[in-house]
């Protein structure tokens, strides 16, 4: 394998995390930069990023892949069960590693499966993208648990800024981690200037260890407010949050995305720290403090 992976197409690259891993790798200014989006896509690229229109057939992806040296797949949920069909375009086309759309909290853990059998399609391509490994295909996976400035910045961790308000699980004693959106960019650059040392590995990143009391007493600290709290429990947003999927409300999921994180289910790891073995040495993250973190968004 060359020296790094430099030539890479993305698909998804106009989504929430696709754009926060375009945005790393063209910090990097190491790589050639391709965006993969459907013909009818009306998304637009930053400078120096080729776009490439494609009706997603087998043959169409065949084609987009021919020379690229790796595919990050950034999908989103509704395009989990088509990763299969990029695997396989880009076995044919010769490329050397596939990134899977993980980002997320660790779909190889059966608890957190349980709790989001959704994420079940992403442990099932981990297997088969193991499976393609004798085709010259190698793969890396990343696992960030919930992202930390994005969530907070924009309430999916259920902090409202605007509002003071915080919701509490359980007490809020709980560790877990959680990565920014900077280390996420970075952590896919530096895959790729590493591709030796990541290859077939499924890889944990964190940027803070902490817990939702530590979150909120920094917020009420920075902000020079006291937070209202809505006490709830892990038992409550995990029925809700069924409850809401099974009526077709896709806000079910992200509670459920969120109890991998803030949960008390048994098994779940969610403090990669200590329950896992980080890969940060390995790609060269560092940890932040929570206080740094809530000072670089409540001053944005």
């Amino acid at each position: 394998m060359a020296s790094y992976l430099k030539s890479v197409a993305i698909i998804g690259a106009s989504g929430s995390i696709g754009k926060i891993i375009l945005d790393g790798l063209i910090a990097s200014s190491q790589f050639e930069i391709t965006a993969i989006s459907r013909k009818e896509s009306e998304a637009t690229f930053p400078p120096g990023v080729a776009l490439l229109k494609t009706d997603y057939s087998e043959t169409d992806l065949e084609t987009a892949f021919k020379g690229k040296d790796v595919v990050i797949s950034a999908v989103g949920a509704s395009a989990f069960g088509e990763q299969k069909k990029f695997v396989d375009a880009a076995v044919r086309a010769g490329v050397k590693r596939f990134i899977p759309s993980e980002f997320s909290v660790n779909s190889q853990n059966e608890a957190v499966v349980q709790l989001l059998p959704l994420f079940g399609q992403k442990q099932q391509l981990i297997e088969y993208l193991k499976s393609k490994e004798t085709d010259g295909l190698t793969w890396t996976g990343i696992a960030t648990s919930g992202l930390f400035d994005w969530g907070l910045a924009n309430g999916f961790l259920e902090f409202d800024i605007a509002s003071h308000t915080a919701t509490i699980w359980d007490g809020g004693n709980k560790s877990f981690t959680l990565t920014n959106q900077k280390a996420l960019g970075e952590a896919v650059a530096s895959v790729l200037v590493h591709p030796h040392e990541t290859r077939n590995q499924f890889l944990f990143i964190a940027s803070v260890e902490t817990t939702q009391k530590d979150i909120l007493a920094s917020l009420e600290e920075e902000s020079g407010v006291k937070w209202a709290v809505n006490e709830t429990t892990t038992n409550v947003q995990v029925n809700e949050g069924v409850e809401k999927l099974a009526a077709g409300d896709i806000n079910g999921a992200f509670s459920l995305v969120r109890a991998t994180v803030f949960g008390n289910t048994p098994c779940l790891h969610s403090n990669y720290a200590k329950e896992e073995n980080l890969a940060n040495n390995v790609l060269g993250l560092g940890l932040e403090t929570v206080n740094d973190v809530i000072k670089r968004v409540l001053n944005k």
